[in-house]
Parts: C-alpha cells; structure tokens; sequence
C-alpha cells in the first residue's frame, strides 16, 4: 500500500499522446481510472465525489498511484458550493496538495475565483507555489469568468500551466472559436485542454476547428473515453 512518505521528486510518469492529441480522462474511482487507462487515455484527472468533483480521499489517491502507469492530475477542491475559499479553505486545499506530492501525483487541479467570478489572482498564485514542482491546471472555474482572455492573463501570471476549458459555451465544439484564439493568445507559456461534451462524435471536429492538442473527456462511462481515442486514431 502507498504511504504518504513516498518522495515527490521520484520519476513521474510521461505524457505520451496518441495520434498527436492528449486525452486526458476525468475519473471518480479506481475502476473507472483504469477503464480509462486500458483504453488509451494519456492522462487521468482525478476525483472525489460531487457536482464537477472535490478533492479525492488519500485511500483513492493511493491506489490509482499504485495501479497506474499514467501521470495522475488531483482535483483540488474542498467544496461544492462555489470557487471562492476562505482561510479554512484554503488550508485544507494547502494540506491536500502537500498529500498529493507525497503519494506521487503528478499535478494538481483547482481554480480559486473571487465573488465577482474573476479569478483570484493572489489565491492562487500561493497554490502554485505551494504546488511545484507537480504541473497545475485551472479547472472549469474558468468558465465562469466574464472575460476569458484576461483570465488567461492572470493564470499566466501565475504560471499555471494547464486550464481545462469550453470556451466558455455550452460545449467544447460550440466554444471552439474562442478556444482557438484562447490557444494563439496562450501560446507556449499555457496549454488549453478543451472539456465539455467531448465525444467520439465530435472530437475530431473539435481539434480540427480549435487546433488544440489536449482534450478532457468524462470516464463516468468508460466507452466515451475509448470511443474518443478510437476517433482521433482513425483521424
């Protein structure tokens, strides 16, 4: 069994994308984080229970490091409610990362914003630090932002270095417009992972019209993440 004196600095797993576009899986069990890895998937993000996913608990963070030969990405969200923390919240986000460095993962995901929905600049900087050396991505918090652009500007600022997004549509084919120019904009200093409704159906037309190289797919049903991974193969 994993212990939390596992070293942080020990050799992570590689990012090996397929087909020259990463698919990263959202999975909320072991089962379902290995489903997910048999069936192709480069990266997993991690979840607890709850609406869009909390913190994972330490026994399941543990196990899937146990199991898995791809890099592991934790959510790092201490609530449901909404994405402004307060001290009590951010020092339990704080103790959650340090857990996550030390059983191994390979990145965190969180997403502070302020009560006008823009992001938290300062907050979040602290966790970035806190964080390295594992790789930090913003999580969907940031479409909830009124201006995505000076969003992006901020999590640059920060040094984060993913963040998971639609565009700010309903989906990530329906928001790819503004993905493609969120990507230009970002250029090398951050990667857009596109997220929402990404389906074996629609991916294809999705990275062909948004021109980004990471996507993120929901493994609740490990037949979308394969079905996803079969239809970028054949592209």
């Amino acid at each position: 069994m994993s212990t939390a004196s596992s070293s942080p600095t020990a050799s992570r797993p590689q990012e090996s994308p397929s087909a020259g576009v990463l698919v990263e899986a959202c999975c909320d069990s072991v089962y379902t984080a290995l489903a997910a890895q048999n069936a192709g998937a480069d990266r997993i993000e991690l979840c607890g229970p709850g609406d869009g996913g909390t913190t994972p608990s330490l026994g399941l963070m543990a196990r899937c490091r146990d199991l898995m030969s791809v890099p592991l990405h934790v959510m790092i969200r201490p609530h449901t409610r909404d994405f402004v923390y307060h001290d009590d919240d951010l020092d339990v986000m704080a103790n959650d990362i340090v857990t996550a460095k030390a059983l191994g993962m390979d990145g965190v995901v969180l997403g502070p914003l302020q009560r006008d929905d823009t992001v938290h600049l300062q907050q979040l900087m602290a966790l970035v630090q806190l964080a390295r050396p594992l790789k930090v991505a913003f999580h969907r918090a940031f479409d909830r932002t009124p201006d995505a652009f000076a969003a992006l500007h901020a999590l640059m600022q920060a040094s984060v270095d993913l963040v998971l997004t639609s565009g700010q549509a309903a989906t990530a084919l329906d928001g790819a417009a503004t993905l493609n120019a969120l990507r230009q904009r970002a250029g090398d200093r951050l990667t857009i992972l596109a997220g929402g409704n990404v389906r074996g159906t629609n991916v294809r037309e999705l990275v062909q019209r948004s021109e980004v190289r990471q996507v993120h797919a929901r493994a609740a049903d490990p037949a979308i993440v394969r079905d996803v991974i079969r239809a970028l193969q054949n592209s």
